[in-house]
C-alpha cells in the first residue's frame, strides 16, 4: 500500500473506533438516565408533588445529574434540604459517582423531562 492509502486506512479505523466509543458512551448515559428516572419516580417525585412542587430531570450522565425544581419549590429555602436529604441519596443509589446539581425557578430548562 502507498503511504496515502495506509493513512486513509488508519484514519478509517480510528473513525470506526471513535464512533463505537461514542455509541458506548451514549448507551451508558441512556442507562444512567433510565436508572435515575426510575429512582426519582418511585418515591421522590411524589414527595415533591405533596409539597406543591414539580421535579424535572434536565440531564444525566454517570458523572453529573442536573435536576430542576419548580412550582412551590421555586426559590424555596427548603430546596437545599430537599437536595441534600432527598434528591442526592436517590440519585446516588442509581449513579454513585454523580455530582447532583439542583436548580429552582418557574421557568423549566429546555429539554427537561418531568419526573412523574
Amino acid at each position: 500500500m502507498t503511504d496515502v492509502a495506509t493513512k486513509a486506512s488508519d484514519q478509517a479505523k480510528t473513525d470506526v473506533q471513535t464512533a463505537g466509543t461514542a455509541g458506548a458512551a451514549s448507551a451508558t448515559d441512556a442507562g444512567v438516565l433510565g436508572s435515575v428516572t426510575k429512582a426519582l419516580s418511585e418515591f421522590v417525585a411524589a414527595l415533591v408533588r405533596a409539597d406543591g412542587g414539580e421535579l424535572y430531570l434536565v440531564s444525566a450522565t454517570p458523572d453529573d445529574v442536573h435536576l430542576h425544581l419548580t412550582g412551590t419549590c421555586a426559590g424555596c429555602p427548603g430546596a437545599t434540604m430537599t437536595r441534600e436529604r432527598l434528591l442526592e441519596p436517590a440519585v446516588h443509589g442509581a449513579a454513585p459517582k454523580a455530582t447532583v446539581k439542583v436548580t429552582t425557578g418557574w421557568t423549566v430548562p429546555e429539554g427537561a423531562r418531568k419526573v412523574e
